[in-house]
């Protein structure tokens, strides 16, 4: 009996992205006898690529079930079978992901169709679904939604079994999946590494710096460096002698400090970091009517932008977000003709540029002193980020019965970052993604 799954994510990175729908159709090798389809709440937001691609916006899953809802279900369903998919390795990996985080651990043979489809039709010019399934005549209705992507999926299986008159290619691509194990002396290394949100760093024999890495479990995501039979992760594996690694609790604290580490060092393991990690930025302007307008530019146009993105589709989502949540006229803040405000003829010009202005503070750094204050590494303290003159200069941690009135009485203990609009990038992102406690304005002071 096969379970024949397609999954559709928030997208991101790996151990960061959500199951945001999923599709299973039981196939007993001749028909469909069982099937489950749902959109699934991730809890967090989609990246602006994955809603172009899928059409699956953040508003549609406000009112889905969340993993947990649908997992009884899912582990129903897809009981006593092989778990088929194309690309199996991901939708797998997902689920277990998903399943992990419930305490649960999800283990099943798998198929990969790709695999199957490489060796039993070789002389296809592309074994993607979206080409493979054209050439061979299977109609897909609703492409990259998981419903039709897993019935095109069961189609393409049930060509490939009957390719396969032995069965000896599917039982030689049968995966067992069985947990692969740290080796000894990696495991060693990894003993000393807790379970908590921070940065590590893996070092060679001669203590240089050949990989570094930020996570919410850096004991988790170190060891996935140790689990991996890529070319990379053995060449990978056989430098490394050592690993350091520092708490941050702040996961802001942990990308803040990964990046700079990869400017500084630019370990042989890591992508080379991008000079600039945004291309767009959002400018507020008025219009012949008086209103606050915003437009979305490339970040070379003159003037200076309010925050920043890393397409102009992510501004535009955040933009229609904005919009929505404060009640602001679509018109005016980006997402249509700003130019025309003919359709905004109700609006009180002084309340909605009050509303708008509102809306973007917490996003806007410009001559802004402020710390975003946050988890600190121990119960008892926070964390801090300081925000001076619309720059990002550093991070501290302070005790919980301190309070911070101005920039000056961090100078002593703030760990200082090199300037960088980057690094106001990393922040403003965070921001818009992620909760902190709280956001403190700052008397200004002179700190020279």
């Amino acid at each position: 009996m096969y379970t024949i799954v397609d999954v559709e994510t928030t997208g991101g990175k790996f151990n960061e992205e959500g199951i945001t729908e999923i599709a299973i159709y039981k196939f007993d090798g001749h028909e469909i006898v069982d099937q489950f389809s749902s959109l699934v709440n991730p809890e967090k937001e989609i990246q602006p690529f994955v809603v172009k691609l899928t059409g699956i916006n953040n508003k549609m899953l406000i009112k889905a079930p969340k993993f947990y809802q649908v997992a009884k279900r899912i582990i129903e369903i897809t009981s006593d079978t092989i778990l088929v998919a194309h690309n199996a390795s991901f939708d797998y990996r997902m689920l277990r992901v998903e399943f992990e985080r419930l305490g649960y651990e999800f283990e099943k043979q798998t198929l990969c169709t790709v695999q199957l489809a490489q060796r039993l039709m070789p002389d296809q010019p592309s074994h993607s679904l979206g080409k493979l399934t054209k050439a061979l005549g299977i109609a897909i209705p609703n492409r990259h939604r998981a419903s039709g992507d897993a019935l095109a999926t069961v189609k393409l299986f049930k060509m490939l079994l009957e390719k396969d008159l032995d069965k000896n290619i599917l039982q030689q691509l049968l995966k067992t999946n069985q947990p692969k194990k740290v080796a000894p002396n990696f495991k060693r290394l990894l003993d000393e590494i807790p379970s908590t949100t921070g940065v590590y760093y893996l070092h060679d024999n001669d203590q240089n710096l050949v990989y570094v890495g930020k996570s919410k479990n850096i004991k988790k995501a170190a060891t996935q460096h140790f689990l991996k039979d890529t070319r990379k992760a053995r060449e990978l594996q056989k430098l490394v002698t050592s690993i350091s690694y520092e708490k941050t609790g702040s996961e802001l604290i942990a990308i803040l400090k990964e990046h700079q580490s990869l400017l500084t060092h630019q370990p042989k393991y890591n992508k080379r970091p991008r000079r600039t990690l945004f291309s767009h930025g959002i400018y507020l302007y008025s219009n012949k009517d008086g209103f606050h307008t915003i437009s979305i530019k490339n970040i070379r146009s003159k003037g200076n932008y309010l925050t920043t993105f890393n397409s102009h589709l992510a501004a535009h989502s955040f933009l229609e977000k904005l919009a929505n949540t404060h009640h602001l006229c679509s018109q005016l803040v980006g997402i249509k003709n700003v130019e025309d405000s003919s359709g905004c003829d109700d609006i009180d010009v002084v309340d909605h540029n009050h509303k708008l202005i509102q809306a973007i503070e917490p996003y806007n750094f410009n001559d802004r002193n402020c710390i975003v204050l946050d988890k600190g590494r121990t119960a008892a303290e926070h964390s801090v980020v300081l925000i001076e003159n619309g720059t990002v200069k550093g991070y501290a941690y302070i005790d919980l019965q301190i309070q911070i009135k101005n920039a000056k009485m961090l100078q002593s203990i703030l760990v200082s970052l090199e300037t960088s609009s980057n690094h106001n990038h990393i922040v403003q992102n965070y921001l818009r993604h992620k909760k902190v406690i709280k956001i403190i304005e700052l008397d200004k002071v002179e700190t020279s």
